[in-house]
């Protein structure tokens, strides 16, 4: 009896150390705020690229055809050009935080599945 209460013990610190490092090391990303994507999105892109257009240069705009045929379909994608700027589009580090930046990102992306 005493052998089987032992091995309950270890058994349970197992499983609990085990789901611990499953919390830990398998956490994912937190969801970009897409509101706040929107907001910030109105006040810094839209006036080049209101309802996913570009007034600078027409054929590269936020539609997802565009967006794929670019290869900006992805949050990565649009967080590098919205950080880094390219070509007519200048450069947000500094003046947005990566939060906003990843925020905006998200939004854009979700803005293009839905068709703006």
């Amino acid at each position: 009896m005493k052998r089987r209460t032992q091995l309950k013990r270890i058994l349970s610190v197992v499983l609990l150390a085990i789901a611990w490092f499953g919390l830990a090391l398998g956490r994912p990303a937190l969801a970009a705020d897409t509101a706040d994507g929107a907001k910030i999105f109105a006040a810094n892109c839209a006036a080049c690229h209101a309802g996913g257009n570009n007034v600078v240069m027409a054929n590269k705009t936020l539609k997802k055809a565009a967006l794929e045929q670019y290869g900006m379909n992805s949050i990565e994608a649009i967080v590098t050009q919205v950080t880094n700027g390219k070509n007519a589009m200048p450069s947000f580090r500094g003046r947005l935080s990566d939060e906003k930046i990843q925020n905006v990102a998200a939004y854009v992306l979700e803005q293009s599945e839905k068709g703006w």
